[in-house]
């Protein structure tokens, strides 16, 4: 007789946990769906130092806001969580797309999470890669000494061309054709259309 009471009693358990079980399940699925909306990609304290990280690094692919699943990987889940969520906030690639550095900024939000950076610190440098670190926008010269660019290396390049310039004289009346005009072929040189009178 105990033994069918005992029995009842684990069925009623097992049937009140699976119980609990399902509205946990249908909470999930009837959860309210909030919208989507969109972001900036880059803060506006970000903005100024991209900008002088091009500036500076010509030569170079700047990526913003980077995965740090994207340039690092490993076995198992448990490591792959330790930086499966983070973002660098520049990945500087030269132009084979190898990894140069990763540059993050320090602005004021930042302040009391030193430790929480040392160990992002420490886990793209075992990843084997550089982190360059800046409290506010650099300068360029800080960058040009941060990624060894010696200033003999650059050199001003004047964007406007050895140019004569001459006089010269006034040869026809502007021409304008329109591109849905079904006489007009496309290989027909402008010389080739005959101007209606």
């Amino acid at each position: 007789m105990f033994a069918i009471v005992g029995i009842f009693l684990i069925a009623m358990m097992i049937l009140a946990i699976l119980s609990v079980l399902k509205k946990g399940e249908s909470k999930n699925r009837n959860a309210k769906r909030n919208p989507i909306k969109g972001k900036r990609i880059i803060t506006m304290n970000e903005q100024p130092t991209f900008m002088k990280l091009r500036e500076a690094l010509p030569e170079h692919i700047i990526l913003v806001q980077v995965a740090f699943s994207a340039f690092m990987t490993a076995q198992g889940y448990a490591t792959r969580n330790l930086f499966n969520r983070k973002i660098a906030d520049f990945v500087v690639l030269d132009k084979a797309f190898n990894i140069v550095a990763i540059v993050e900024l320090d602005d004021s939000s930042h302040k009391g999470k030193e430790k929480f950076d040392a160990e992002r610190d420490a886990l793209i440098q075992e990843a084997g890669f550089k982190v360059i670190r800046y409290k506010r926008t650099p300068e360029l010269a800080q960058i040009y000494v941060d990624f060894n660019i010696a200033s003999s290396s650059l050199t001003q390049v004047s964007i406007e061309p050895n140019v004569t310039v001459t006089r010269t004289k006034f040869v026809a009346d502007t021409i304008i054709i329109e591109r849905d005009d079904p006489t007009l072929q496309p290989t027909q040189h402008i010389d080739e259309v005959k101007l209606k009178s």
